[in-house]
C-alpha cells in the first residue's frame, strides 16, 4: 500500500432554499470567480430552518421551495477569501465549515 501526502482543506456547507433564487449566482461565483474545487449541490426532500416552516416534497406535490445544500472545499486561505466574497450573497448563519484532510 502506497502512502500519499495529505493536504489540509476547509470544507464549507451552505444551506439555501430553492425559492431564494441565489443558487445560480452562488455557483457562478464559486466556479468562475473563486475557482474552488469539489463543488456539489444536494436537493433535500424535506427540511426546515429557523422559521420553523416545513418544506417537503411528496409524489403529488413537487415543491419548488425545497432545501438545498451547496458544499465545496479548498485550501483554508482560498476558502476564507471565497467566504469573505460570499457574505453579500449568503446569510452567514447559513454557512458552516470545518477542517479536513485531502488524501490519506
Amino acid at each position: 500500500m502506497t502512502k500519499t501526502a495529505t493536504t489540509a482543506v476547509t470544507v464549507v456547507r451552505i444551506y439555501l432554499t430553492e425559492g431564494e433564487g441565489t443558487l445560480n449566482a452562488l455557483l457562478k461565483q464559486l466556479h468562475d470567480v473563486e475557482q474552488v474545487r469539489g463543488v456539489s449541490v444536494f436537493r433535500a426532500i424535506s427540511g426546515f430552518g429557523s422559521s420553523g416552516a416545513l418544506h417537503t416534497s411528496t409524489l403529488l406535490d413537487l415543491s419548488l421551495d425545497l432545501p438545498l445544500v451547496v458544499e465545496f472545499f479548498d485550501t483554508p486561505d482560498k476558502v476564507q477569501t471565497a467566504l469573505s466574497h460570499l457574505q453579500a450573497t449568503v446569510d452567514a448563519q447559513h454557512i458552516i465549515s470545518w477542517s479536513a484532510q485531502l488524501g490519506a
